[in-house]
């Protein structure tokens, strides 16, 4: 493409802006930082819209993606730098994502239609089972969460979720019409991934036959229920040699070792903080343990599938059914159930699936195919032009 060519196709392609704020570590944010990419690959015009010091936090800004500073501290106080935005710039499509961003970018973009006509589409995202997410939070909170759900929503074109468990949660959670939410599988794995030989990571504990590795990832928090993992880690020790590492980082990791330490498997059990891309872990781990109380889909159990590594999941509300097909990929255990989980951990360490088979469940949420789901959410072609 000469450079004529390539300065109209910047200045015609439609515009999709992507209103994110978040923590710069969650399920969003990794799914940004492959989403947001792949739009521009397609010759779509991106506008990341950050709210001051939140995420997702691009490391290369890609050909066709600007990041947009609304200025703004906090999320509802960006409204008015939000509308001169749409009303500059005109996007296609928002896309946002989370209760509170969603609220702001409607009213947002209701104020730019009735000063400036703009005919911005709106597609709010959300990612978890929001029932579950609301139960330990306040009445009022709760209260306006679910109301402004139901009320609210019906507003947007269109809005999606990360799972068919979440979407039937938030259709009985707020009333809003099932009909009305789109379940679009997440951008979680590269293409490369199912077919690469990752290096193994420089740890004197992977790629050791005499003991297995199990590993586990997340953050280091009460609804990971990491606590399990370990009550589970020590039952199948005292039956095999192995190891227990969990990469990720948070409040709770003074409390697991503490519990390791109990349990009598402190010597095999490591917890080496946060990995940005923890594929090559996976790769050379022996089995991967999910043990949430709830989710909205499950990114680590997409990504260990993807490397061919074995997953047992808690059956937790939502996303590791879907994903591991009611337990014909690997074992689904009753969430908080440490004796189930290990006897699914030992179950599997003896026979483990094969890999063809982890690899392909993991295929929908190859990014190339879920930008192809978003697009179609987004009612835009799949190329621009």
């Amino acid at each position: 493409m000469d450079r004529e060519q390539h300065l109209t196709m910047t200045t015609t392609a439609p515009r999709i802006a992507c209103f994110f704020s978040t923590s710069g570590h969650s399920g969003v944010d990794r799914a940004a930082k492959h989403l947001i990419p792949a739009l521009a690959r397609r010759g779509y015009r991106v506008d990341l819209l950050k709210v001051r010091r939140h995420g997702p936090h691009l490391d290369t800004i890609p050909e066709g993606v600007s990041v947009v500073d609304l200025g703004s501290r906090h999320t509802y106080a960006c409204v008015p730098a939000l509308v001169r935005y749409l009303r500059r710039e005109r996007p296609a499509v928002m896309l946002s994502d989370k209760d509170r961003v969603n609220r702001t970018a409607l009213l947002a973009a209701w104020l730019a239609r009735r000063l400036a006509g703009v005919p911005t589409r709106l597609v709010f995202s959300s990612g978890t089972t929001i029932s579950i997410d609301l139960a330990t939070r306040g009445p009022l909170e709760r209260w306006v969460q679910r109301t402004s759900m139901g009320r609210l929503y019906p507003f947007a074109d269109q809005v999606i979720v990360t799972s068919a468990g979440v979407a039937d949660d938030m259709a009985s959670y707020t009333g809003l019409a099932r009909e009305r939410i789109r379940v679009v599988p997440s951008p979680v794995v590269p293409a490369s991934l199912f077919t690469e030989a990752l290096a193994r990571p420089d740890h004197p504990w992977l790629g050791r036959s005499d003991a297995p590795l199990i590993l586990g990832a997340g953050e280091l928090c009460g609804r990971k229920d990491f606590e399990t993992l370990l009550r589970a880690f020590a039952r199948v020790r005292a039956q095999r040699p192995c190891r227990l590492m969990i990469l990720g980082q948070g409040r709770a990791r003074e409390r697991l070792l503490a519990l390791a330490a109990e349990l009598g498997v402190a010597d095999d059990v490591a917890l080496p903080g946060f990995v940005p891309e923890p594929y090559a872990f996976m790769a050379h781990a022996d089995l991967f343990a999910f043990t949430s109380r709830w989710e909205g889909l499950g990114f680590v159990i997409i990504e260990a599938l993807a490397v061919g590594t074995p997953v047992v999941a808690t059956d937790c509300p939502s996303g590791p059914r879907e994903i591991l097909q009611d337990g014909r990929i690997g074992p689904l255990v009753p969430v908080g159930d440490a004796a189930a989980l290990a006897a699914a951990m030992m179950q599997t360490l003896d026979a483990p699936p094969p890999e063809a088979l982890l690899r392909d469940a993991a295929r929908p949420y190859e990014i190339e195919a879920s930008t192809d789901a978003y697009l179609d959410a987004m009612r835009l072609p799949r190329r621009a032009g």
